[in-house]
């Protein structure tokens, strides 16, 4: 279906970012952060996917 278009160390790099982004929003819960918390889980899904839309859409691909 979809193709691995992330590579394996921006992944991880999402994934930490993701999580903590996530974790501020949780940290100090009011209502602008429910966006917050939204942004920091879609982050670190596509980093566990390893699949990004947004570059999906431009035309990135893994080499080989």
């Amino acid at each position: 279906m979809f193709g691995i278009n992330l590579p394996s160390a921006e992944r991880l790099i999402r994934l930490l970012i993701g999580l903590a982004v996530a974790g501020l929003a949780w940290a100090a819960p009011a209502q602008p952060y429910v966006m917050l918390a939204a942004l920091g889980i879609c982050v670190a899904l596509t980093g566990l996917v390893g699949f990004c839309p947004a570059c999906a859409l431009v035309g990135r691909r893994l080499r080989g």
